[in-house]
């Protein structure tokens, strides 16, 4: 199988999610750094419009989204398994509600003023003329992405996030993680959000003090590491993708499964129903159970198939 190659940015919550996938599999992989606002020509060259991060690249496939980049590293290394047999869908329920309703209430309680002091300035007392400029600039960029993400006021998320917190303390008493023994794609969801106020928001981290079984849990999750990395640049990765065979995808053997009478080789459009609304278009060649691919074609990375989950992202026949 060709190599697996990572495109995040350090701050990047939903990027260490994927990270510590790595650690836990103890995967080799290559990391190309991209922007953590538009523009971004590179990423765009693979991706054809989708500007979320991160994205996974194998050869010319480029798989968006952090749900379907998770099934696709459990198919690459099934052990230790992120879905076990045990509570498989408990699993995904659990991490399909940290990765939205705990996600956005961490935010929303960590772009206070001083996290994003902390962000953007270096120090959570820098005076607002020393971040403001680049705050502004992230905050403009993240609004054209809101599309259906309710935003709530700060002292209803300060107050959603410490119930969710005591939530999650509740499910580790008496086992190490979320759903027993062995870590599952529960934790890892869960994790990310509790990251970015722990590491990239610290003045705002002690809201976790609450929770010491929390951050025990963080700690067990944090000693997995990042696996196997190695830098690779953006310009490598296309070129990489450009000189790749048109060889099939993994998952690519389930059948077709057709919920809006669109056929297969309809050009068409695929983008986030929540957030991420820019559309990535091109010829639908497979609608499984569980995701989408579309073939496209840039000037840059040659041919393209890139990769969406079903569920969050809406198929629609592209106009003429």
């Amino acid at each position: 199988m060709a190599e697996l190659i990572f495109h995040h940015y350090a701050s990047s919550p939903f990027s260490e999610k994927v990270r510590l996938i790595f650690g836990l599999k103890q995967l080799a992989w290559k990391s190309v750094t991209v922007p953590s606002v538009m523009p971004k020509p590179d990423a765009v060259a693979l991706t054809g419009g989708y500007r979320k991060t991160p994205f996974l690249q194998i050869g010319s496939h480029i798989y968006c989204d952090t749900a379907l980049i998770c099934d696709v590293l459990e198919h690459v290394q099934p052990t230790p398994a992120l879905y076990p047999a045990a509570h498989k869908g408990l699993a995904r329920v659990v991490a399909q509600w940290a990765d939205g309703n705990l996600f956005w209430a961490a935010m929303a309680y960590n772009f206070h003023p001083r996290g994003m002091a902390q962000m953007f300035g270096g120090s959570p007392d820098a005076p607002p003329d020393q971040w403001a400029a680049i705050a502004k600039s992230f905050g403009e960029d993240r609004a054209k992405m809101r599309t259906a993400v309710p935003r709530a006021p700060a002292p209803d998320a300060a107050a959603a996030y410490r119930s969710y917190l005591r939530r999650l303390a509740n499910m580790l008493d008496g086992q190490p993680y979320l759903l027993g023994n062995e870590p599952c794609i529960a934790d890892f969801a869960a994790y990310h959000p509790l990251w970015f106020t722990r590491t990239q928001t610290s003045a705002m981290a002690g809201i976790l003090e609450a929770t010491p079984a929390v951050l025990a849990w963080m700690d067990r999750l944090a000693a997995l590491g990042h696996g196997r990395k190695d830098k690779l640049s953006a310009a490598d990765a296309i070129a990489l993708c450009a000189a790749s065979p048109d060889v099939g995808a993994l998952m690519a053997s389930e059948p077709f499964q057709d919920e809006h009478r669109i056929p297969l080789g309809t050009q068409v459009t695929i983008a986030s129903d929540t957030f991420g609304p820019e559309p990535t278009q091109g010829e639908l060649v497979a609608a499984t159970r569980m995701h989408y691919t579309l073939r496209r074609s840039d000037e840059r990375a040659g041919v393209v198939h890139v990769h969406f989950p079903r569920i969050g992202y809406v198929l629609k026949k592209a106009e003429a």
